[in-house]
This record gives structure tokens, sequence and C-alpha cells, in this order.
């Protein structure tokens, strides 16, 4: 006979948190948003925390290098994404760990026989002012100098002239070998008035950069997610078909921490690639999980060797999983019973498994909603989407800015290793293709929401995310109290600012 649940299925948008008391210690720059990531002993720290509750949803339109390391430069972290050949992915995998904090791997580079209307293109489309030159035209080739839009101008110099003939050469240039220290590179850059230092070993080959930009990003952003080694970590997705294949390829390439790709996480086939994972490559790396929308899913997965679980099927924005199938459940329904099951899984086994809140999240104190239920860390698709470091394209529709963003069930994504409706195509769509409101730059809007989640906290009378699990008391939303909250106001133009 079937089984109907007692409950109501609720959405993050039916809870609002009711203050608790704010103590004198309780002050935004006391609030620690640091959290765990994978499974630990209960009482013991995790191996592998970040400083900002925020990852990034493992999506074509969402991941990529340029995005994973500015997200790991805010304190956060990236997933690269698996829907494309294992060597792909390995590499974007590693172009993130090629940067250091402070270091990074040269992107834009140049050839001296490339011509001033090639370089040109260059910078402007990757929105920069300056390219490195090497002999190849790569990141790692012979130096042979820097050429900046200061260098030249469309209309007084032939755009058909090479780049050598306005470069400035190597030998003119101050440059640092690559045992120099990043406070020393950083004095350097400000001695001599630079925007960017080559870091070049003793065979003239590039080894990186220091850009000024990073070490003012470094003063507003301290808590950068790096390894042992100063690399920035970076995580990626993983599928339940070529796993054996693909794990070894993403470890080889540096990836810290792994995650099965899936819309319904509750089957047999990610309990098999977790106990490869764990048992065959001796937890090598930690492989989260998902998705999941109650408490029996979520055991099934942590007795398989779980290092965090994801929590959503069909709250995301772009998602038509319910619509399609008929499953699911409300994003702050699933975290209560998934947060229960998790608290009594810690409490049975002296194992605690973080928990990602995947999805349902359309307003900023969202986040927070779910970070009061219990929720360890958020992913998110839409928001990271809408910014510069994303790599969907930038459209003008009707006047005003948008990113592309599809989900992984579109057609457009082609992400058959993620569904199993049949080996190589999909036969029916999880996901829509669509556009998500342009909103700039990653950084200050990363800074902008982890300012709203620590005045919350603060309201709350919390500083920690455990104590804000602890304390947090929330009410339901009625019909009443949102008609009351959405009473009508003209306001000035730019007064309203965008949730997600």
């Amino acid at each position: 006979m079937v089984q109907i649940l007692p409950e109501v299925s609720r959405t993050l948008n039916e809870y609002l948190l009711v203050p608790n008391l704010t103590t004198e210690d309780c002050t935004p720059d006391n609030v620690d948003l640091s959290t765990s990531i994978v499974r630990h002993p209960v009482g013991e720290a995790s191996p592998l925390r970040i400083a900002v509750p925020l990852v990034s949803a493992i999506m074509m339109a969402v991941s990529s290098p340029r995005l994973a390391v500015a997200l790991a430069q805010t304190g956060g972290l990236g997933f690269i994404h698996q829907n494309q050949d294992v060597e792909a992915q390995a590499e974007q995998v590693s172009a993130v760990k090629r940067h250091k904090a402070g270091f990074r791997h040269s992107d834009i580079n140049t050839k001296p026989s490339a011509t001033l209307g090639e370089v040109s293109r260059l910078l402007r489309a990757a929105e920069r002012d300056i390219a490195v030159v090497t002999e190849d035209g790569t990141g790692t080739g012979r130096f042979v100098g820097l050429i900046a839009t200061t260098d030249f101008h469309p209309q007084r110099h032939d755009l058909n002239d090479t780049v050598e003939s306005r470069m400035r050469p190597a030998h003119a240039l101050v440059t640092a070998p690559p045992t120099i220290s990043l406070s020393d590179a950083n004095t350097l850059l400000w001695d001599h008035r630079l925007g960017l230092l080559p870091i070049v070993t003793t065979d003239g080959r590039l080894a990186s950069i220091v850009l000024r930009r990073d070490y003012e990003l470094h003063k507003q952003f301290r808590n950068e997610s790096i390894d042992a080694d100063k690399r920035f970590r970076v995580g990626a997705g993983i599928n339940t078909r070529d796993y054996r294949d693909r794990i070894p390829a993403l470890i080889e390439a540096g990836a810290d921490v792994l995650c099965i790709d899936s819309s319904d996480g509750y089957s047999v086939w990610q309990q098999r690639a977790l106990r490869h994972a764990v048992e065959d490559l001796g937890g090598a790396i930690p492989v989260g999980a998902g998705n999941v929308v109650d408490g029996r899913a979520f055991r099934y997965l942590a007795d398989a060797g779980a290092a965090f679980v994801k929590v959503g099927i069909g709250g995301g924005s772009i998602c038509i999983t319910r619509d399609q199938k008929g499953i699911g459940r409300g994003q702050a329904s699933a975290l209560i019973d998934v947060v229960a099951e998790r608290d009594r899984y810690a409490e049975e086994t002296g194992v605690y498994v973080p928990i990602c809140c995947d999805g349902g999240l359309l307003a900023d104190y969202h986040m927070a909603v779910a970070l009061a239920l219990g929720a360890d860390f958020i992913m998110l698709g839409r928001y990271f989407a809408r910014f510069d470091e994303s790599p969907s394209n930038l459209v003008n529709l009707d006047g005003q800015m948008f990113k592309e963003y599809w989900g992984e069930g579109s057609q457009r994504a082609r992400n058959v290793s993620r569904y199993d409706q049949a080996e190589t195509e999909l036969v029916f769509e999880e996901g829509v293709d669509g556009y998500v409101p342009y909103a700039g730059s990653l950084y200050p809007n990363v800074a902008r929401t982890t300012a709203k989640l620590r005045a919350t906290m603060v309201s709350c009378g919390a500083t920690t995310l455990p104590s804000f699990h602890r304390d947090a008391v929330l009410v339901q939303v009625s019909q009443q109290s949102y008609q009351q909250n959405g009473a009508e106001v003209r306001l000035r133009s730019g007064q309203r600012e965008a949730g997600r």
C-alpha cells in the first residue's frame, strides 16, 4: 500500500528567522562562516574546510577554471563539471591548481609574431589590459616580453604590425625567480609600480605571474581556499558510468574533492561508485554524493562512505524534474528530514557527514534559512551563472544584459551520464535553457551575500554556523504575511536590489 507522509512539502520561502538576543560580542566582524566540507569524527576538525559556505554547481553554464579560482579567492569552492571528456575535465582542474595564492598561471598570452590587431582583440575579449608574450604563445613558453593597451593605439599604429614591434622586451622588464616569496613579489610590484610581475625560471621560461589586482583581492579576502602548497582548492563532478577512469585522472590533476553528479542519488549505482572510491582506491580522495530528499537516502549514502550528501530534487530554478517525473520535495522539508538523520547518524557512529543544500534558493535570505535549518554549505547554480566569471555568453536582450543559463537536464547540455534514460541520448528533458540577469563580477556579489549572512546571524545571536544550527528559531510564514510584506511602494530607480 502506498505510503503518504503526514506533512505539507515546505520551501525555504515559507520560513522566517526569529531574532535571538544579540550580545556585545555578536558583531559581523566576529561571525565565522567557515564550515566542514567532508566527513570527520565528531569533535575533531574536518580535513577540508572552507571559509565561506558557498560552492558552485556542477554545471556547464556555471563551472569554469576562472570561476573556480575567483570563488577560491573569496573563500568558497568551485566544482568543475563532468559533462566532458575525462582529459578535458582533468585539464580544467589542473588549470585551477596551477594558480597558487598570489601566483597564477598566465592565461592571456601571445606570440611575438602575432599582429597588434590580434592582441587587441584578445585583450578586449578577456577584458584585460596586458598580455604576456612568450615564444610559443603559451603560459609556459620562453618569456620574451609584455604588451599592454598603453603600448599601442589602434588609430596611431598599424594593426598589421607585429607584437614584437611594440612590446616591452624581457631584458627591459623587472622579473623574479620561482623561489621568490609572495611578500617579496608584492614588494617588487609596488616598488616598481608594476601591474604584472613575470615569474621566470633559470632557463627563461614563464612559470607564473603575480598581479597587483590579486594583491588587492587578497587584502579584501583573507581566507582563500588553498591547500598545503598554497594552490587554490577545487572540486570536480563525476558520474556513475566512467568513474573508474575519471577518478584517477582527477586525482592526478590535483582535485581536492569530488562529487557524484545526479538529480537522484538514492541508487545502487552511487553506492558502487562510493565503495570503489573508499575501498578500491583506499579513500585517496573524498567523494560526495546525492541528491536526496529524506533521511533514508542520506543514511544509505553515508553508510557507503559519502564525504558529504547533497540535498534537493527539483527545487533549482533551471530544473523541471518535478514537472517531468513528479518526484522531489520542498527544500525546507527535505533539509529538516535529512538534518535530523545526519544528527542521529553522528550520535550513533561518531562520524559527522556534512550536508550541502542544492536548489530552492531564490534569494540571499534563503541561504540563511537553509543554514539555520542545518545545512553545512550551499551549492549555487543561477547565483554564479550571472557573473562575469561564469563560462556562458553575455547577451543583450531588448536593451538588458543577460547571461545564458541552462540545466544539466536540458537537451543543450546533452548530459546523458547524469540521467538513466538511455545510453546515448536524453529521451526527455529535466532542465530548461534560458537566461539570467547579468550581475557583474563575482567578487562584490559574494562580499555582499556574505555580509547579509553575517548580519542575519548577528540578529539571531550566532557567531558560528554550529551555533546557528543549534540556536536558530524559525517560524512558518502565512499567506497574509506575504501580502503585508508585499504592499506596493513606488521606489526610486535602483533602490531595490535583486536577491540572487
